[in-house]
């Protein structure tokens, strides 16, 4: 039947990994990081669509970061499923000090060195903030504390940031730091759904913005 189709069926928990919907900011190309932008309109309507497909996985909890744009995001959900939303600090965006607010232009002319090495994937403290191990440490164990309630077979939305929520699976995932960049961004309200497994967590969707399909076949 196709309302079994989205049922989770493995015996480990689900996560799914949703970033917030659009900003002016993102609109603008802007680094965010830790300042609290609100979504736009399209934002807005990015997140009740999205909420819609995400309400048919049936979560059993949601857990957000809590600037306004991931928390937004999240309501779009709870509405729909009349779950809470837990806010957590640490499934915040990368603390970027002095970058925040400034376009890749600006960022090029006042931080040219620091821009160019970020840009070559190493593990620079943009602005004076955050590098991205630390970000995966604090984001990382937030998502592992919400999971402790979650039940075998249910799954666990969470509400994070495009950075933050690209770390958190490379860490998962158990990759090396200098390889979470191969893991592509996440567009606005799109997400990314975790699986656990016997060794471990497995990446069953990535920057997805339909539902997750069963996998057929030799590799199940």
């Amino acid at each position: 039947m196709a309302a079994d189709r989205h049922t989770y069926s493995a015996p480990g928990r689900r996560v799914v990994i949703w970033r917030h919907g659009r900003t002016a900011w993102n609109l603008e190309g802007r680094f965010q990081g830790q300042s609290d932008v609100s979504l736009d309109k399209v934002g807005r309507e990015q997140a009740r669509k999205a909420a819609r497909l995400l309400a048919a996985l049936k979560p059993h909890a949601i857990v957000s970061s809590d600037l306004a744009r991931a928390a937004d995001t999240a309501e779009q959900l709870a509405r729909l499923t009349d779950l809470p939303v837990a806010l957590e600090k640490g499934l915040r965006e990368t603390f970027a000090g002095s970058w925040q607010g400034l376009t890749d232009a600006e960022l090029r002319e006042r931080f040219p060195d620091e821009f160019a090495a970020w840009k070559r994937g190493e593990g620079v403290r943009r602005g004076g903030g955050e590098t991205e191990t630390e970000v995966a440490d604090r984001v990382v164990p937030a998502i592992l504390r919400a999971l402790e309630g979650v039940p075998p077979r249910a799954t666990l939305v969470v509400v994070s940031h495009g950075g933050s929520s690209r770390v958190a699976i490379g860490r998962m995932l158990k990759l090396p730091p200098e390889h979470w960049g191969s893991l592509g961004g996440l567009s606005n309200c799109c997400w990314s759904v975790l699986g656990e497994a016997t060794r471990g967590w497995r990446l069953l969707e990535h920057n997805a913005g339909s539902l997750p399909e069963p996998v057929i076949g030799d590799d199940t």
